[in-house]
């Protein structure tokens, strides 16, 4: 893919399982996939309900996972929001669990974005998730 996009991405249901107030466990390959495309110069936004010491919490928790987000709930670093505009952010993509179908997930998201297939989970590591190590090898 050589357009680089800004990606809207929501935390609670999409990053995370569910567990909100809380933080729940990360969801299969969410770092991971996140980490890729930001390797391949996409901007990552995170988009979330949270706000306050929740939200604080969030960006940490991301932070300690490898992936440090472009903007936070704006549309840009740094952008200021005094309510005389909309919040809808300036986004080319949004992952959320709450799209029409539901969460397709992180393998499925990256495969989109990139027009890689998918390779066969039980052969050799290639292709979509060679980023990845597996267990099963």
């Amino acid at each position: 893919m050589t357009n680089k996009l800004i990606i809207a991405v929501d935390f609670d249901g999409t990053i995370v399982s569910d567990a909100y107030p809380q933080i729940g466990k990360p969801q299969l390959f969410a770092f991971e996939t996140l980490k890729r495309l930001q390797n391949d110069g996409h901007r990552l936004i995170l988009w979330t309900y949270r706000h306050g010491s929740k939200l604080k919490e969030a960006v940490t928790f991301c932070k300690e996972n490898g992936i440090e987000f472009y903007a936070v709930n704006s549309s840009f670093p740094n952008e200021e929001y005094n309510g005389k505009e909309s919040r809808k952010i300036a986004a080319d993509l949004f992952i959320d669990d709450r799209n029409i179908g539901g969460f397709i997930g992180w393998g499925k998201v990256y495969q989109t974005l990139t027009k890689e297939e998918a390779p066969n989970l039980r052969g050799k590591r290639k292709g979509l998730f060679s980023f990845l190590k597996f267990t099963n090898d």
